[in-house]
């Protein structure tokens, strides 16, 4: 008999205790992520960033930007992959343009919670990021010119008008002329994994973008189950809509759960 009634009382301060602490760490799982790292695109590198960090670190979160090589897929995934392992915590990875495509396949890193695409590419595992354009017509704006190396350059006289037509006359400028070029081979690299399978996200798409055509925008957006937020900007939407953008990532984070997977 008192073994059974010990046992008993031992079973009833277990369960209030470990009640006791439900509560706590259900709280302690839905905090938001605080972490965030950006990822530019091809023929710029991350200082176009600038806004937004200065926006999401005047709330509190501690944001890493990435510099992309840009000399293959796998370089850049590495990049991104640095920059995740140095994290303290889960993340949110942010991508513009071609960040996009690298977004989609170093997303699969443990420390992903969220990916946000910024008028970006989202192929699919198994695509190369050049299909994402059959069927669509970029704008006439955007002009590429591809050295004997293999590499790509925005041709400068169309730079301002592809590229940042919302920008200021200076901003366009210094963005030409700081120009990182991309091997144009990287849009025909085959992707392992495509991280947006697995995870929410949300894409801003800036609807005056001269890089791609917005069906596609929209149709990529679609397919990756998205929440869409449409701005009128140009190519450049990191750039010259950082509130924007950093709101939209403000708003991954904090909708993400930042418990392991």
């Amino acid at each position: 008999m008192i073994p059974t009634l010990l046992n008993v009382a031992l079973a009833t301060v277990a369960t209030i205790a470990v009640a006791g602490t439900l509560p706590a760490m259900a709280q302690a799982n839905a905090q938001p992520v605080k972490n965030v790292v950006l990822v530019h695109g091809a023929f710029a590198d991350g200082s176009g960033w600038r806004g937004v960090y200065e926006d999401l670190t005047a709330r509190g979160y501690r944001v890493t930007i990435v510099q992309n090589p840009l000399t293959s897929l796998a370089d850049d995934v590495a990049a991104a992959h640095r920059a995740l392992d140095r994290q303290d915590g889960p993340a949110i990875l942010v991508g513009h343009s071609w960040g996009g495509t690298v977004i989609t396949e170093a997303g699969v890193h443990p420390k992903v919670r969220g990916l946000v695409y910024v008028s970006a590419l989202s192929p699919d595992a198994g695509e190369t990021t050049a299909q994402q354009y059959a069927g669509y017509t970029t704008p006439p704006e955007f002009v590429i010119e591809t050295g004997e190396d293999g590499y790509g350059f925005i041709k400068p006289d169309a730079f301002a008008a592809g590229f940042a037509a919302d920008a200021s006359e200076a901003d366009a400028a210094f963005l030409r002329d700081a120009q990182v070029p991309i091997n144009m081979s990287v849009f025909a690299t085959k992707l392992e994994h495509a991280a947006w399978r697995t995870l929410p996200s949300w894409a801003v798409i800036a609807t005056d973008d001269k890089a791609f055509d917005q069906r596609m925008l929209q149709d990529m957006a679609k397919r990756t189950g998205a929440k869409v937020t449409n701005v009128a900007a140009s190519h450049a939407v990191y750039l010259t809509q950082p509130k924007v953008v950093a709101d939209v990532i403000d708003e991954a984070a904090t909708q993400t759960v930042g418990n392991a997977r």
